[in-house]
């Protein structure tokens, strides 16, 4: 069977998503068995891999979805915890009196936060932590998720003390015989990395706050987030400037942890001193929420009651976000992690197949949580009733997640492990990857960050997107006369950007908030920002890649000055805007 037809099968079960969980908005428990049976016909009939092969695919899909549930069970108990202790009451006050600006906190949080929270742990840690966060400050849930999984992108690939990089890329090009020392080639192409990603991050956090008040406002419009333009582009760069000086200074460990830890410290001062703030009487907040779309909400409802004020103090109430910070980046150094790594359920050579599953228990940020939890009964002096329903409600919300994850992982590892079989094929990522650069030619760098970002979708994972394409990414770029470590740099990045979209990161962020079966909404938002990010970075690495045979007026260069000139004419004009929709109202 041809490349072209192999890579329109391998398709199908990414299709199916598209189809029934964005296009039909089928809750992801309806949608993603269809995408599962897909990927085991293909792997079954077409790929020929065998049954015991997909049978341990999909055991290895359920051991991850149960690691995961074990992450958004702890996310939601420290939730619980922290709403039944009154610490939230004390933690939303506090951002009030920062800003009672909806579009000023979200920067504040996810953004800057965020990213520091996603450099210290990864692995969706962020959205565990922030989202949840947003919510208790009063955030409608659905704006909360789409705001975690719109930062998904800048962080990510120097997430976890850079795992994607340091372990994604590096275990990804080891094989190259070309690549002598792989750690100095991660080093490399880490700088390159870091420098696309503060180009195309610079307007994340607007975008934050043009979506917040566009799809949540009572106005659904973009001027009112675009009003901010100025804080908000202060704010990407007061975490991206220390971001890639470090990268380029310290390599990809530390990027995304220092940048958010000195953006918030830079940040939060200059907005308690009004730089670059709106007015007071242009403060932004959501409409009542009885108003709210019944999509906006979900099964976890947190109490906004005054019952609480003055109960917990801003120390006592801000010392569980510190000690997960903490105990995150502990856990991360070599000398603990080998320890916590060894503390696992081990499943060797599932059925007789070389697939093996395993769950570090201790070293999950689940735990992390769990015990952050127990350690904040104590601090805020619970009651034995109040914590006890904390964990009465987590275990429902997390059963709720259940249904959807324990077909969405194992959809995904038998989507990853269909090579080697009889029909000799490779596996479904590789082949649709091959038919794309095949079809493409020389014009492939504009699509390479969308290949990355395929992967992540699939994989829920910028460091397994990494692994499988990095080294193929390279030999394109060799075939074609590119550069294969810009290659190698754009396929980090796309795969970061793939998490926005990622269905099984959507599931968890969702499952946190109670937000579950509302996952298509939830993707739709978040395709526009994914979008920006793959389609500017390929253009800047086509144009970087190819100016100097094709003149600096290049593809590239045009598809990068016009979403640019967009950018600056909505900017431009946003003033004319606000003066129209201020007209509406007072009419």
């Amino acid at each position: 069977m041809g490349t072209g037809m192999l890579a329109v099968l391998a398709l199908l079960p990414i299709i199916v998503v598209v189809v029934f969980l964005v296009g039909l908005k089928w809750p992801a428990s309806k949608a993603m068995p269809l995408s599962y049976i897909t990927a085991v016909l293909l792997a079954l009939f077409i790929w020929d891999i065998g049954f015991p092969k997909v049978a341990a695919a999909s055991v290895h899909g359920l051991i991850v979805a149960v690691t995961l549930l074990f992450i958004i069970f702890g996310a939601i108990l420290l939730l619980n915890t922290l709403q039944e202790s009154g610490g939230l009451h004390t933690i939303r006050r506090g951002f009030t009196d920062i800003t009672p600006d909806r579009r000023i906190q979200v920067i504040i949080i996810a953004w800057l936060f965020g990213s520091f929270i996603e450099g210290s742990a990864g692995f969706g840690t962020p959205a565990a932590v922030a989202v949840p966060l947003l919510v208790g400050l009063g955030f409608p849930p659905m704006a909360a998720v789409v705001s975690g999984m719109v930062i998904q992108s800048t962080p990510v690939s120097f997430g976890a003390v850079g795992t994607p990089m340091v372990v994604g890329v590096g275990t990804g090009i080891e094989p190259l015989s070309q690549v002598s020392d792989v750690s100095g080639f991660v080093f490399g192409v880490a700088g390159k990395v870091a420098l696309l990603h503060a180009v195309a991050g610079l307007l994340i956090p607007l975008f934050l706050v043009a979506m917040l008040t566009r799809f949540f406002g009572k106005n659904k419009s973009l001027s009112e987030g675009l009003k901010v333009w100025k804080f908000a582009l202060f704010a990407s760069l007061a975490m991206t400037i220390p971001y890639v000086i470090v990268a380029n200074l310290l390599g990809p460990e530390f990027p995304s942890m220092i940048g958010g830890l000195l953006g918030l410290a830079i940040v939060i001062p200059a907005a308690k001193k009004g730089f670059l703030m709106p007015k007071d009487d242009e403060t932004w907040d959501f409409e009542a929420k009885d108003r709210w779309d019944p999509t906006w909400t979900g099964r976890v409802e947190l109490k906004q009651s005054d019952i609480y004020a003055g109960k917990i103090s801003m120390m006592r109430a801000w010392a569980p976000y510190v000690l997960i910070a903490v105990l995150l980046l502990f856990s991360r150094l070599t000398v603990l992690q080998d320890w916590l790594q060894s503390v696992k359920i081990s499943v060797p050579n599932i059925f007789g197949t070389e697939i093996s599953s395993s769950w570090e228990i201790l070293y999950s940020p689940g735990f992390i949580f769990v015990v952050v939890s127990v350690m904040t009964y104590f601090m805020h002096s619970m009651k034995r009733s109040e914590y006890v329903r904390a964990w009465k409600d987590s275990g429902k919300t997390m059963i709720a997640a259940g249904s959807a994850l324990v077909f969405t992982v194992p959809m995904v590892q038998v989507f990853l492990n269909s090579g080697g079989g009889e029909a000799g094929y490779d596996k479904m990522p590789l082949v649709l990857a091959e038919g794309v650069a095949n079809l493409t030619g020389s014009i492939y760098p504009i699509l390479a960050t969308f290949i990355g970002g395929l992967g992540a979708f699939v994989a829920g994972s910028n460091t397994v997107s990494n692994m499988m394409f990095s080294l193929f990414q390279y030999g394109v770029g060799e075939n074609i006369g590119a550069s294969p470590t810009w290659m190698v740099a754009l396929q980090a990045v796309g795969g970061a950007a793939g998490n926005m979209i990622c269905v099984h990161n959507v599931v968890a962020a969702s499952a946190v908030v109670g937000l579950v079966g509302k996952e298509g909404h939830v993707i739709r938002k978040t395709l526009l920002p994914f979008f920006y990010y793959a389609l500017l970075l390929g253009a800047i690495g086509y144009s970087i890649m190819w100016t100097a045979e094709k003149g600096i007026f290049n593809i590239g260069t045009v598809i990068a000055l016009m979403i640019w000139l967009v950018v600056i004419y909505f900017i431009a004009t946003n003033n004319k805007r606000l003066d129209a929709i201020q007209r509406d109202m007072a009419s």
